[in-house]
């Protein structure tokens, strides 16, 4: 037969769509030719496979005219993902290998000129799209990744000869396949900051408390070295545990970026970008496509340190996956979706020098300086954020003598007990109540209305101010153990929405 077919798959986004190699060796003059919208890396998959084929000790068909299709045309290709089926469809062609039995697999994986396989981007998004249907044969460390998908059937390989000898024709195959690669017992989670290592900020340490029990955003302002950074470190530790279905889509997106770690399995990712980060860092892009740090703290947080010095571009490019949880990234050539469903936690100095109102040090900023340093961070963006904290310097007595605060453990109970509630009456965190539901769950006690009308119309606030701060209340009732919103829990929440202008 000089016609074959293997199957394998492109990334495009999240998504791993079917390509088909298809391999056509023809008489004629000795050619290698690769069409189908592949990439330069893809390409260049004509010289490793060549190599790789005669240091497996095959025949590559040397006086063969050699096309090879990738299919779907219109879908682009990249990395090099595509050596291996490639290697295959020429030997499958050649008649060396059995091709009916290469269709009930798929396969990926990069080739070394020794026929080493490599490992690639996107093993668990493979695997979550081909599960219930082909097997899976991936590179020993990709197919470890894969097999965190427990529909799915994944089979490992070191090298292009170990693949061959399971697909030989007649009696020359294997007796037996190579053995299903199950998931690995994973090595022992890292060691997570602890809330009691941080000394004192009762207020602060309260606010991520609730932040972390409704998902909400916050913004941290204070003078260099109150703890800001420490207490956004520790909220992710506050997170109930993630369910199944949410570490596998966090994993998947992990595996697009190769960030996947087997010990980070099922722990809520925190990603720290430095404040140099352009939006398409932040949000993601290129071409391909590729997920950003919001995408890669999905289920987690997200944490912008220095948040006024951040590009004015990539912090605007945050208020739409902020409310949607999604990031669409659209280029001439294709669409693309990523899931952006994160908790934001920035934090920032009051003024250029950082001690704006600190009782420690005096500030030497003129109030233009402050002015333009803060007005680097717009009012729609502010607006979206939920809960805005100021976290005083604590005096050097303090400092050295004060003890041990409250456990995580401690507060990650009472956090788990309050999402608990709010996943009971509503089916989601407080932070995306929406629409009726929002008016259904954040109605307020009788004596709350007044209270809350007064200080909207004294700060004024926006409708979508107006919103945030009922859902902040809900969460500070739902951690009192209060079915209403009462009027503590609403003059708590005022405190947190106070907001950087008029604060």
């Amino acid at each position: 037969m000089s016609l074959s077919v293997v199957h394998s798959r492109a990334l495009l986004g999240l998504q791993a769509r079917p390509v088909l190699v298809e391999v056509h060796l023809a008489n004629g003059l000795p050619n290698f030719t690769l069409v189908g919208l592949a990439d330069t890396e893809v390409k260049e998959a004509r010289e490793r496979v060549r190599s790789a084929i005669a240091n497996s000790g095959l025949d590559f068909p040397l006086n063969k005219r050699i096309t090879v299709n990738l299919a779907p045309a219109d879908l682009p290709k990249d990395s090099g993902r595509f050596d291996l089926p490639i290697a295959l469809g020429i030997l499958a062609a050649a008649g060396q290998l059995d091709a009916a039995r290469l269709e009930a697999f798929e396969f990926a994986g990069e080739l070394s000129l020794g026929g080493q396989l490599r490992p690639v981007r996107g093993a668990l998004a493979m695997a979550l799209a081909a599960a219930g249907a082909r097997a899976l044969v991936l590179p020993k460390a990709s197919a470890q990744e894969a097999a965190c998908v427990s529909e799915a059937r994944v089979y490992a390989a070191g090298d292009l000869a170990e693949v061959v000898r399971q697909f030989l024709p007649g009696e020359q195959a294997a007796d037996e396949p190579w053995a299903r690669v199950s998931p690995a017992e994973r090595p022992p989670a890292p060691p997570q900051p602890d809330m009691a290592e941080v000394k004192g900020q009762a207020a602060a340490r309260r606010a991520v408390e609730v932040a972390a029990a409704g998902g909400h955003s916050l913004l941290l302002m204070g003078p260099p070295g109150s703890g800001k950074s420490m207490l956004a470190q520790r909220l992710a530790g506050l997170l109930p545990p993630m369910d199944l279905q949410a570490a596998l889509e966090s994993a998947a997106i992990a595996s697009l970026a190769g960030r996947f770690a087997p010990e980070r399995w099922a722990l809520r990712p925190t990603c720290a970008p430095h404040h140099t980060a352009s939006a398409v860092a932040l949000v993601g892009g290129g071409s391909p496509p590729r997920p950003g740090e919001i995408s890669l703290a999905h289920g987690g947080v997200l944490f912008l340190d220095e948040l006024p010095e951040f590009p004015r571009a990539a912090l605007e490019a945050l208020r739409e996956p902020l409310e949607t949880g999604r990031i669409h990234i659209a280029r001439a050539a294709q669409r693309t979706e990523f899931p952006a469903r994160f908790q934001l936690v920035a934090a920032m100095n009051p003024c250029p020098c950082g001690y704006l109102g600190s009782s420690v040090r005096a500030c030497r900023c003129s109030a233009e300086q402050v002015a333009r340093y803060q007005g680097k961070i717009s009012g729609p963006l502010l607006d979206r954020i939920d809960l805005q904290v100021e976290v005083a310097a604590l005096p050097p007595d303090e400092l050295v003598q004060g003890g041990r605060g409250e456990p995580s453990a401690a507060i990650a109970a009472r956090v788990q007990a309050a999402h608990h509630v709010a996943q009971e009456r509503q089916d989601c965190s407080n932070a995306a109540l929406s629409g009726q539901a929002l008016d259904e769950h954040c109605a307020l006690h009788e004596g709350a209305r007044p209270l809350l009308t007064q200080a909207a119309t004294r700060l004024g606030w926006s409708g979508r101010s107006i919103h945030r701060c009922l859902k902040v209340a809900r969460t500070i009732a739902d951690l009192a153990g209060s079915a209403h919103i009462q009027v503590p829990h609403l003059a708590e929440a005022i405190q947190y929405r106070r907001g950087l202008k008029e604060g």
